[in-house]
């Protein structure tokens, strides 16, 4: 393939387009047949910037890289998207529990809760593709751990984890009633102290 940066961003393009899910630049340098990554990652924000006003942007989400729809044209294509059943609110405390305390076990899940968590919850979000098995705890049992998945960061317009909200920034949404909050608070704190730094 040609070195010149027009070549590659073309390159880059079409493979982006072509791909069924988003691209690290580890994968995008290896498909193309081992590229630098520093052009790769040149081109990617030549890309960027061209596509910015556009109907559609190159977005990075998780370190991974994928087009997607400008957010100020999402509506036009809501009637075209396969909707998605409304999480019932056990689902959506669990998403909440992986997402804030990952990886985390079923047990820990029902521990934070407070209540029994139906396997069929767990399962509603891996069809969904936003949690997934991530090993086992090392611990009597080996319980199953969960963590959230690259499609949960590019469903909700997050770059990583830390880009989830604080307690204050959900109090001002007015999204936590007094029940809530004080969960809400416990989860945040926890989540604070148990949070890997992330590049």
């Amino acid at each position: 393939m040609s070195g010149e940066p027009e070549s590659l961003d073309r390159a880059l393009e079409a493979a982006l387009f072509a791909a069924e899910d988003a691209l690290t630049i580890d994968q995008l340098a290896s498909h193309l047949g081992d590229v630098d990554k520093g052009a790769v990652r040149d081109a990617l924000a030549r890309l960027a910037q061209f596509y910015a006003p556009r109907g559609i942007n190159l977005v990075e989400r998780g370190k991974r890289w994928h087009f997607q729809t400008a957010p100020d044209c999402a509506h036009l294509l809501r009637k075209e998207r396969e909707s998605l059943r409304k999480l019932s609110r056990a689902a959506t405390e669990v998403l909440a529990i992986v997402a804030y305390h990952e990886p985390v076990s079923r047990a820990e899940i029902e521990s934070i809760r407070g209540v029994q968590t139906s396997g069929g919850t767990l399962d509603v979000l891996m069809e969904a593709g936003w949690v997934k098995p991530a090993g086992r705890r090392e611990v009597p049992g080996r319980p199953v751990i969960y963590a959230t998945t690259p499609e949960f960061l590019r469903h909700f317009g997050l770059e990583s984890r830390r880009d989830l909200p604080g307690i204050d920034e959900l109090r001002a949404t007015g999204m936590l009633d007094p029940v809530e909050e004080a969960f809400a608070a416990e989860m945040a704190d926890e989540a604070d102290q148990e949070r890997p730094d992330e590049a």
